[in-house]
């Protein structure tokens, strides 16, 4: 393993699942464009046991430490395998001993990215978050990646990244993350912007093209000045009516990368996720990255 004494920039949440395997993919080829060193996390739970049906298996806690050594070994080959020798990040590993979310909630402090499966060992269907993804992207200090385990291969690296803009505090962190990333990835920049969050119905005498107006100029501003900032960024604007998490479900099966604010316009400040984003991150056909505010 490849030691260093330099702060990780990317986490990696690990428990040998598929979908943890996919966050890895996924992690590797970010930590090569970031130049960013990877922390591989596998926290141990505290175990359960009613001592009045069973006692404590023999020598339990000792496997529990030998599987989270094998775990994060594989985990170590799985990043490995997805970079090239001149490219490989350093590489740390840690095993922590404590509540699952919270321990990775608080590792987060100390990195500029978190990644994690959208579900873990024992998850049934793909209808909700994972308990682990779902704490993470209410309560973790920095953005957090969401990666489905059919995410790994991007049909297309020259496919765009996919951001959606609502004018939040969140939404403004997520469009600087969101420039960045086209930025390294050399891609266009597809902003969408919807200027209604609900099922907008055709009312007799609506203005239809003032609201679209509104929608532009609300889109304009909060792009200008990144746009200046990263010329080379080519950005396709859209402006659609309303769902927003319809569309840009819909646009992420053309896109590497969906990032989102974590709550929007309609949010207040103890609302840690929207629905739109929680409705992105869960059902999003490309890896999805919410910002916090």
């Amino acid at each position: 393993m490849v030691r260093s004494t330099i702060k990780p920039d990317i986490i990696v949440a690990v428990d040998g699942s598929p979908d943890s395997e996919a966050a890895i993919v996924w992690a590797a080829r970010e930590a090569v464009l970031r130049g960013a060193a990877v922390k591989l996390l596998h926290v141990i739970a505290p175990m359960v046991v009613d001592l009045s049906i069973s006692p404590v298996p023999e020598n339990f806690i000792e496997w529990q430490k030998d599987n989270a050594k094998q775990i994060l070994a594989q985990a170590e080959k799985t990043l490995l395998a997805n970079t090239v020798e001149e490219q490989t990040p350093d590489v740390h590993s840690e095993v922590r001993f404590g509540s699952v979310v919270g321990e990775i909630v608080d590792a987060t402090r100390q990195v500029h990215l978190a990644v994690v499966g959208s579900r873990g060992m024992g998850a049934v269907g793909r209808a909700v978050l994972g308990s682990v993804s779902s704490g993470l992207v209410h309560h973790a200090h920095c953005p957090v990646a969401v990666v489905h385990v059919n995410e790994t291969q991007p049909a297309d690296l020259s496919s765009p990244v996919l951001l959606g803009v609502d004018g939040s505090p969140a939404s403004e962190k997520a469009i600087a993350l969101a420039f960045d990333e086209a930025s390294r990835r050399g891609v266009e920049l597809v902003a969408l912007h919807a200027w209604s969050d609900v099922g907008v119905f055709p009312v007799l005498g609506m203005d239809w093209r003032r609201y679209e107006d509104e929608g532009r100029e609300v889109l304009g501003e909060r792009l200008a000045g990144w746009s200046e900032q990263y010329p080379e960024v080519r950005v396709q604007r859209r402006i659609v009516c309303d769902q927003p998490a319809r569309w840009l479900i819909d646009a992420s099966a053309d896109a590497q990368l969906v990032v989102v604010g974590s709550h929007g316009r309609g949010g207040f400040t103890g609302m840690l996720l929207g629905s739109v984003s929680g409705a992105v991150a869960q059902s999003a056909k490309a890896p999805v990255i919410v910002v916090r505010s």
